[in-house]
């Protein structure tokens, strides 16, 4: 698969259905989502929005198995976490290649989107 991005604003859908899993956890960002991306790959919808303010949300959703559905939040070395995340979230450190160290966190999706 080849991963592509478009502007956030050619495709309001893919925010409108992260902002819709996000209300789970009560997460309303009010910084602008700048690229996104939305594909399906082997029975799983994968989407993707690069924030302003460097913060990556990554959704997987399994289309058949409830077990494999997650929100993955990604931030990289020097950017300060969100204020949104305060209290509900911790933010693990890992290395990378190709971005350098990066802190993620995640979440289980527990309802049908």
């Amino acid at each position: 698969h080849h991963f592509i991005t478009i502007p956030a604003a050619e495709n309001p859908e893919i925010i409108a259905w992260i902002k819709k899993i996000l209300a789970e956890r009560d997460l309303h960002f009010s910084y602008k989502a700048l690229e996104v991306s939305q594909f399906e790959v082997e029975g799983i919808k994968f989407a993707y929005a690069f924030y302003e303010n460097g913060l990556v949300v990554n959704i997987m959703y399994s289309l058949t198995d409830r077990k494999k559905r997650a929100v993955g939040f990604k931030l990289a070395d020097g950017i300060t976490i969100p204020p949104e995340f305060e209290g509900k979230f911790k933010f693990a450190r890992q290395k990378s290649k190709l971005a350098g160290t990066i802190r993620g966190s995640f979440f289980v999706i527990k309802n049908e989107y």
